[in-house]
């Protein structure tokens, strides 16, 4: 079944912030730089915007519920972290069950018993991915997760989210500035400035015929070599 947004709607007072609507099968990544309403348009999915915001959304067949069926990881793991309490005590499951979800983002169960402090960027990412699967998501929303990472954490942690993603069958939204990063990863993209999608499509399609000029700069800033698009 297609995830359709039929309207995602932000206003502060009189000013529209975000006014967008998409679908997609499987996998969707919303694109834009900083200040372009993507990152908002993620919260007012998961309800996190603050009460002064006006937020308008239809989604139709179903609601997504986060805690229930929606889950999220953020750019910041400290920020789902407690940094004062051990891994292990941060999950809502067994440590059986943990240990199971730290082995299916490639993390040794030792690190259960540790602080949040006493591991590396590219750990902690998994470490929030993990908690992200406790729930058994039927939707996973993630904002800009290797933003924080070296390249190779980063390499690291997209190619376990590709992992996941064909293993537990959940769909997904990708916020990222980074096009380059959604190879591989999602289907479907959308280009959004100035809280509007100026270009929505197929992955390859967008990457190899951009259409709106603001999608080609993207582009040419994005890709550091020219392999996507031989």
């Amino acid at each position: 079944m297609s995830f359709i947004c039929k309207k995602l709607k932000i206003k502060n007072n009189d000013r529209v912030l975000v006014d967008i609507d998409f679908h997609f099968e499987n996998s969707f990544a919303l694109i834009g730089q900083s200040g372009s309403g993507k990152s908002l348009s993620l919260k007012a999915l998961l309800g996190m915007l603050s009460s002064d915001l006006e937020v308008e959304i239809d989604l139709v067949g179903r609601s997504f519920k986060r805690g229930d069926s929606i889950s999220f990881v953020p750019q910041n793991p400290f920020t789902a972290l407690s940094p004062l309490t051990k891994i292990i005590d941060q999950f809502l499951v067994s440590r059986s069950r943990a240990i199971n979800f730290f082995e299916m983002v490639g993390l040794d169960p030792k690190l259960l018993d540790r602080f949040p402090s006493q591991l590396s960027g590219g750990q902690l990412q998994r470490v929030v991915i993990a908690f992200a699967l406790e729930i058994e998501p039927e939707l996973l929303l993630l904002d800009e997760p290797t933003t924080a990472l070296d390249e190779s954490s980063k390499k690291e942690i997209l190619n376990l989210l590709k992992k996941l993603h064909a293993e537990k069958k959940f769909k997904m939204i990708y916020v990222t500035h980074d096009i380059e990063s959604t190879k591989g990863l999602c289907e479907e993209i959308a280009i959004i400035k100035d809280g509007k999608i100026v270009e929505i499509g197929n992955l390859d399609e967008v990457i190899l015929n951009p259409k709106n000029i603001y999608t080609k700069k993207l582009i040419e800033a994005s890709f550091k070599n020219r392999e996507f698009r031989q």
